[in-house]
């Protein structure tokens, strides 16, 4: 059986987790603890925009170059953005790690931003914010949680706003690169073949000289929302609903009890309460979901739903009828059983995609320092009782706290 993993931190104060696999193709890179949150307010989308133009050229390499630098050996090279992480990372056949390593460290470090490349950019980029303006089942979760989280950095819009994006500026970009990717701000993470001693030996060459100051991170939190209930007209061909709370934070024990009953209620098994109750026995919807997502200092439960506009009143109806069958209902021990069985399965089932792996990885480590087994997650699973779902969906799922949103 192979270790699940080793780490260790460079001299700079970098970070390295490395995983072992058997695998032909590796993956690795950096998870930065930046995102949406720490953008200054005149330059919102400013961490996404980073992360689009890092590729754009270094004190090295144009960006053909960089575009070129894998994909000629069969590799990738990608990133993305969320509220608190930026993600760069390249997945690639083995052999080429050392080719992986050196451009990543070269983005990261010597990133230049020409105006030229920022221009084109731009445009790019307003296409993208066109384009999810256009999409309202993406567009009502960010409005969501602008509202659930208002006069918080955490409510910006990731892709930020056509206006801002004309003062992101070559100096502006490279100032926010400098500020927040640094080598205590960062972990860089490996999953493949390669021995941990040589992966160790490759970072200290091209990673290990990095040397920028650590800033600390001033993120806030605007205090607990009120519950509010909002429909907007959009005139779209059907209705988006989305019903939610704020929920909990990455480190609350709660969370995993969170996920549990959230598998249950709306988790991507046909056979959730809410797939079953809508779509199976009353054929009122093609999509319904629901979904916990945590930051470091709080989090966010919603249930989102597209139906005709008929029956917009009766979904909301049954979505609260459901909510409260699990707020007044202890779970059957056979019942529970069967939810934890599920819900073990699915986590089983996703390590198969390695690429996600290799990201929770380095996301794992970023924030708890340790990559939780298998084993272990099934232990704190199978440690939740019926009492534990009973007590989360009562202080989170009842009425009183919940908040709505309708595009019709």
């Amino acid at each position: 059986m192979m270790e699940e993993y080793r780490t260790c931190t460079l001299k700079n104060g970098l970070r390295l987790i490395h995983k072992p696999t058997q695998s032909a193709v590796s993956y690795c890179g950096f998870t930065i603890d930046a995102g949406t949150r720490d953008e200054d307010e005149a330059y919102s989308g400013l961490a996404h925009f980073v992360e689009h133009t890092i590729f754009k050229g270094t004190t090295h390499r144009r960006a053909s170059h960089i575009l070129n630098r894998m994909e000629v050996v069969g590799g990738e090279l990608n990133a993305y953005t969320a509220k608190e992480e930026t993600v760069v990372y390249s997945v690639f056949p083995a052999a080429h790690l050392s080719r992986a390593m050196q451009l990543l460290g070269d983005l990261v470090a010597d990133s230049q931003f020409p105006e030229k490349e920022l221009s084109k950019e731009r445009e790019v980029v307003a296409d993208e914010i066109n384009l999810y303006r256009d999409t309202p089942s993406e567009l009502i979760y960010d409005e969501f949680e602008s509202a659930l989280f208002e006069g918080s950095s955490l409510g910006r819009n990731i892709l930020g706003n056509v206006e801002s994006l004309r003062s992101m500026t070559s100096a502006v970009a490279r100032g926010f690169l400098t500020d927040y990717y640094t080598p205590e701000n960062m972990v860089f993470f490996f999953m493949g073949a390669t021995p941990f001693a040589q992966v160790k030996r490759l970072a200290e060459r091209y990673l290990g000289t990095l040397s920028r100051p650590k800033k600390e991170l001033r993120r806030t939190l605007s205090p607990e929302s009120t519950r509010f209930s909002r429909s907007v007209n959009l005139e779209t061909h059907q209705s988006h609903v989305i019903i939610g709370a704020r929920g909990y934070d990455l480190f609350d024990k709660r969370r995993r009890s969170l996920l549990l009953l959230n598998n249950l209620l709306g988790g991507p098994g046909m056979n959730s309460l809410l797939n079953v109750s809508l779509r199976e026995k009353r054929g009122y919807v093609y999509t319904v979901e629901s979904s916990v997502t945590s930051y470091t200092d709080t989090g966010l439960f919603a249930i989102y739903f597209g139906t005709d506009h008929r029956y917009t009143r009766r979904c909301v109806d049954l979505v609260k009828r459901e909510l409260k069958r699990l707020r007044e209902k202890r779970l059957s021990p056979a019942r529970l059983a069967a939810a934890k069985r599920q819900f073990m399965g699915q986590i089983e089932v996703s390590t198969d995609h390695s690429e996600n792996v290799a990201l929770a990885l380095g996301k794992s480590f970023l924030r708890y320092g340790r990559f939780d087994s298998l084993a272990e997650i099934a232990s704190v699973v199978e440690r939740i009782t019926a009492d534990d779902l009973l007590e989360v969906a009562n202080d989170l799922l009842a009425e009183e706290h919940l908040s709505m949103l309708i595009y019709e």
